[in-house]
Formats: structure tokens, sequence, C-alpha cells
């Protein structure tokens, strides 16, 4: 009733709860929920891997190992840290990751292999996080650690305006439809191979950067979502699919987030949690798919 009442312009007791506090945080998990999704798209596109995501090929810790970096040594000194620089010390990170998993999949053509180095790379990660911590005061270690629980809590109209406008950049549907045909095949569209695939590498790890810069890691959401998406619409096509990523992966961290604020409450549980008892499921149900369409060919 609240909310009826404070959307119709009149005074209730709880619009501050409401407009400072709920809405900027469903608008947050909706808005990085629908980023995340397309990020796991663009890389799964891009490695043409249906199990590839920012949390499964490390780079969600190398975004949260440079995160880390800026907290401890920039917060002891003193200096304010804006949104601005979190996503640019995230983005790095992810571009560093994102690196390393390049020079993977040149040297093993292997899915597997290929997903355990991205696990590899993202144990390395957290093994330097942890050695950065070690520098950290007692403040920093709460506030590192209450952050890499992955939550959506805490966040302010601003975060929301910067993170809409990161998210707003990644629409590539035409040229991603000709890339998932084949590289020879969209050369002879006219589409530019290297740039596009540069332009993939680069907004995937935006993508993935700015939801560890504002909500720390979030694990699952990027590889669940695009196949449960693929699977309800019976289509693989750019055209529809990025805009149904997005949208499914908005609703499902959107859906894990009232779960994880209201399950326990007031104990709150961190947004990876619920996503990884929902999301795990769904990679080991492709994993299996996948060698059974093995077996049978």
């Amino acid at each position: 009733s609240d909310i009826f009442a404070s959307l119709q312009g009149k005074t209730v007791k709880n619009a501050r709860i409401l407009w400072d506090i709920r809405m900027p945080r469903t608008l947050a998990a909706m808005i990085l929920g629908g980023g995340l999704a397309l990020a796991g798209y663009l890389l799964q596109t891009f490695f043409h891997n249906p199990i590839a995501g920012p949390f499964v090929l490390g780079i969600s810790s190398g975004a949260k190992m440079t995160v880390a970096v800026v907290m401890v040594f920039l917060t002891g000194k003193m200096i304010r840290i804006s949104s601005g620089m979190l996503i640019f010390a995230a983005f790095l990170g992810a571009m560093i990751s994102m690196g390393f998993v390049l020079l993977m999949s040149t040297k093993v053509h292997n899915m597997s292999m290929l997903v355990v180095s991205g696990v590899m790379i993202g144990y390395i990660c957290s093994a330097i996080t942890e050695l950065i911590i070690t520098f950290a005061s007692d403040a920093e270690i709460v506030n590192l650690h209450n952050w890499s629980r992955g939550s959506f809590s805490g966040i302010t109209w601003d975060n929301v305006r910067v993170m809409a406008f990161v998210t707003g950049v990644t629409f590539l549907a035409k040229p991603l439809s000709a890339y998932q045909t084949g590289e020879a095949y969209a050369k002879n569209m006219g589409v530019k191979i290297r740039l596009l695939r540069a332009l993939l590498v680069i907004l995937s790890s935006i993508l993935s950067g700015c939801i560890v810069a504002f909500a720390g890691p979030v694990s699952f959401v990027g590889i669940a979502v695009p196949h449960l998406t693929k699977n309800l619409l019976g289509s693989s096509k750019p055209i529809l699919m990025i805009p149904a990523c997005f949208l499914g992966g908005s609703v499902f961290c959107l859906l894990c987030d009232l779960l994880a604020r209201t399950m326990f409450a007031p104990t709150e549980l961190s947004i990876s949690t619920v996503t990884a008892i929902f999301g795990a499921p769904v990679v080991l149900w492709v994993m299996i798919r996948r060698n059974k369409e093995k077996m049978t060919g």
C-alpha cells in the first residue's frame, strides 16, 4: 500500500526506505543481473563454448583481485574511491584474466581443458587477493569480506546511473549473428572479424568488471541464464538472445536477491550463495547433455 501511495505522490512513512534503499537495490539487481547474463552469452559466442562465463573462466576473480588492491592500498592513503575508479580497476583485472584465458585457448582446443585453465586462473587470482588482504587493516578486511560475498545492498542512485550507462553500450546483434555461423561466412558478409573479436572481449570484460565493482563476484548467472533463455526461445539468434538474456538475467538476479534478503531474515545471505544453488545444476545439465550428444554422434 505504501508503494502505490508513494507512486501517486502521497507522503508515506516509509518513502525514504522505498526510494533511497529498496528502489536503487532493485534496479541494480536488474541491471547487473542482465549485464552478467549478457557477458556470459558474449563469452560463449566468442569461445564457441557452452560453459564459458565470467565466473568459470576466472574473469570475475581477476576483477576481484584488482578491486581488492584499490580498496586496500588507496583507502589506507585516505584517497576517496569513486565508482569510476572501481569499475576501471575491475575492468583492468578482467582484461588481465581474459588475456590469460585467450592465451590458453590458443594452446588447448578441448572444452574441458579450457574450463580447467579458467578455474586455475581464478585460483591464482584468489590466492593473490588473499595475499593482499594480509596487508589490510581490520576495518578493510571487514569491508573486503562483506563485498567479496556478493550483495546488491548499499547501492545508491549515483551507482545506478553509472551501471546503467556502462551496460547500455553492448548491442552487436547483426555482426554476432554472422559470427556464429563461422568466421569465413562472417568475412563474406563484410564483418571485420578482428574488430568484432576485440569488441566481444572488451565488452564482456567491461560488463564483468562493472558487476564485480558494485556487487562483488556473482557466480553462475553468466552460464545458466543464456542456456535457459536459449531453451525457452528455441533459438540462438543474437537479435533475440541479447535482449532475452538481459531480461532473463534481470529476473533471475531479482528473484535470487529477494530470496537472499528474505529467506532467513533478518540475516541476509550472499547473492552468490543463492545464484549457485540455482545456477550450478544448470551447468551440470549442460555438461551431461553435451556429453550424451557426443556419444550418440
